[in-house]
């Protein structure tokens, strides 16, 4: 056994911490032949290439940061084949970005140009992403804590989409394609039925399942876990994921798949039921009860999205924006609405005082939601008020370490930052 799979074994049986093999770990860089002539790469994302006589098909083409190293380590291991075929699991920049590599390999060599496949979606979400370049950076350099992080606005086109199902055939290889909606609209998951490889993209990531990121457009959780029972139904034996590590062995892999998607179904079906009785919003949050046994599986922890933000997004995709209560359908300038609690509670500084006390060394998740409120409320209402504004980043600096999830440090580590900024200036 590889290295890789070795540690890919511990992070299953939790010898090594689980919380590692997730979306936005360091990639090990390592490959491994997973199987007859399949390779894994662990990168940001994840890249698998299948060896044919007539070329090197590949499943997704990594981030921009790294698509140097993940031409280099597909020569490594098939030094003289060419890039036949690509296929992007979805069309998020992590996994698009390495094909001009081998684009510029296949002209310099006199090699036909490789061709990319994707869902019809992908072509779209391209020219969204141009359109909407400035917002994109804005949040990820929010979700991710790194200011400065530019979006990018030149992509690799496909050559070729399908809708819902499709086969790929290079040489003596035959991949089967599948559409199905989850993390986003436009997913692909791929499957050999030769060597019972199953390619999930982003439909399986080592955590809980990125339904829920509060600060992009809607996930599709139903989809999403009908997906994972099909993909189940084809006993797979080994899961190759988009982030995270490989799952070898048929009991293994339908283990994750299944109770992936019983998560996502228990959140889901709660959410509606909820929502079908004509509870606002907050009464939906705070009324369904996650699965904690589930939580506790190395590939379901929260350490990117989070159950919660999932509730969320099913009440967006199937509610609508309004939360239910009445006075957010047109709501007053949050700087007006401020200054009146303010004026209540005699000042900003009240208002600031009691969140500092709610956030103290033993404040409960209960007690630090509320100073959240309350410092944001005093900041709001005394926006120049440097006493205020340490306070609101001392509170966020706790809400940050509380919380699991990197979307949630990011979006509190973000609002900390702003208010040391009014500090220090």
């Amino acid at each position: 056994m590889s290295d890789l799979l070795t540690t890919a074994d511990s992070y299953w049986n939790q010898g090594l911490d689980p919380s590692l093999a997730n979306p936005v770990s360091q990639p090990t860089g390592e490959w491994a032949e997973v199987a007859d002539g399949t390779m894994f790469l662990s990168s940001f994302a994840n890249v698998i290439t299948f060896d044919t006589d007539d070329g090197v098909v590949m499943i997704d083409a990594g981030h921009l940061f790294v698509a140097d190293t993940i031409h280099q380590k597909v020569r490594e291991w098939r030094p003289d084949s060419p890039l036949h075929t690509c296929v992007y699991t979805h069309g998020h920049v992590d996994h698009v970005f390495a094909v001009p590599k081998f684009d510029a390999e296949a002209e310099s060599k006199g090699w036909r140009r490789p061709t990319v496949v994707s869902h019809r979606a992908v072509p779209e979400r391209f020219d969204r992403y141009v359109l909407t370049a400035g917002y994109n950076g804005a949040i990820n350099a929010r979700q991710f804590s790194s200011p400065g992080l530019q979006w990018p606005t030149e992509y690799r086109y496909p050559d070729e989409t399908y809708d819902t199902e499709r086969q790929v055939a290079v040489g003596d290889l035959t991949l089967e394609l599948r559409h199905d909606r989850g993390e986003t609209d436009d997913h692909t998951w791929v499957f050999d039925p030769a060597t019972r490889v199953l390619c999930t993209g982003d439909l399986f990531i080592w955590c809980v399942p990125n339904a829920g990121n509060p600060q992009k457009v809607p996930r599709y959780c139903r989809d999403w876990y009908l997906a994972l029972r099909e993909m189940a139904t084809l006993d797979p034996e080994i899961l190759l994921p988009g982030h995270g590590v490989p799952i070898v062995g048929a009991d293994r892999v339908r283990q994750a798949l299944t109770e992936t998607a019983e998560l996502l179904e228990s959140i889901h079906d709660q959410t509606v039921a909820i929502m079908n009785t004509g509870a606002p919003l907050n009464d939906v949050i705070h009324g369904v009860t996650v699965p904690a046994h589930l939580l506790e599986r190395p590939y379901l922890t929260p350490i990117y999205d989070d159950p919660e933000f999932i509730i969320r997004n099913i009440w967006r995709l199937y509610g609508g924006w309004h939360d239910g209560i009445a006075s957010g359908l047109k709501p007053a300038r949050t700087a007006a609405l401020a200054g009146e609690i303010a004026a209540l509670a005699g000042g900003a500084s009240h208002l600031a005082d009691r969140a500092a006390a709610l956030a103290g060394d033993d404040a409960t998740d209960h007690d630090l939601r509320l100073a959240g409120h309350l410092a944001d409320l005093a900041a709001q209402a005394a926006p120049d008020d440097t006493a205020v504004h340490a306070i609101r980043a001392s509170v966020y600096r706790r809400r940050q370490q509380h919380e699991p999830s990197l979307m949630a440090k990011g979006v509190f580590g973000a609002a900390a930052r702003d208010s040391e900024q009014m500090v220090d200036q």
